[in-house]
């Protein structure tokens, strides 16, 4: 995709969603970290379903080390790999009450040295808490980037710095919530819905289902 289309192709989200923001529910940077965390292979829907009563009790990585595993598996049990899950959110909140006197870190690198903490999740949270301009690629981004044009890769490192090189200012801190949600609601895996993209022409995607209804298996 070409410089003057890359800048138009977010244009277009922008003025869609002038304020784009996560769906995963927070109240603050503690746990939205435990949140990403959670959402790995799993819906934001089903974990702010399994979060809300957890974030009303646990609103620190203290109150979660207090909770305990088992009684953290208990909130999270509707959750794929719950029982990973909850070692992990015990751990890296014990190392945040050990190590970073109970804060999450501004550092992404500090992040990833969290149990249960990869590049996706710490780029998420530098984004929303922090204002970086990271870039999440989950499989939405993965998929959107391919399928466009716009940041193409075989793996989502490569997508990533793709997307660290060509997104422009000032579209840089939004972009991973454009690409997440379009790729979420517009651009889906099995039935890309072309027919409302707003982004239909500046697409290299070959096989674009153009009507309402037509499925088009992508890649």
């Amino acid at each position: 995709m070409k410089k003057a289309d890359v800048f138009e192709f977010f244009r277009r989200l922008a003025e869609a969603n002038p304020s784009p923001e996560t769906e995963l529910e927070y109240g603050n940077t503690y746990q939205l970290l435990v949140a990403v965390t959670l959402s790995a292979q799993s819906t934001d829907v089903g974990v702010n379903k399994a979060t809300r009563a957890l974030f009303r009790e646990v609103k620190t990585p203290a109150q979660m080390v207090e909770l305990g595993e088992e009684g953290l598996k208990q909130h999270i049990k509707t959750i794929g790999l719950f029982n990973t899950k909850a070692k992990n959110v015990i751990a890296l909140s014990q190392i945040l009450v050990d190590r970073h006197g109970g804060e999450v870190p501004a550092d992404r690198d500090a992040m990833v040295e969290l149990p249960g903490v990869g590049r996706k999740t710490a780029n998420v949270v530098m984004n929303c808490a922090f204002g970086a301009e990271t870039f999440a690629v989950d499989t939405h981004i993965f998929r959107v980037g391919n399928r466009t044009g716009l940041a193409k890769g075989k793996t989502p490192l490569a997508v990533e710095l793709q997307l660290e090189k060509k997104v422009p200012q000032p579209f840089r801190v939004g972009a991973h919530h454009w690409l997440i949600l379009h790729g979420r609601y517009i651009c889906k895996a099995r039935t890309p819905e072309c027919w409302r993209c707003p982004e239909v022409d500046l697409c290299a995607f070959k096989d674009k289902s153009v009507e309402r209804g037509t499925k088009k298996a992508a890649a």
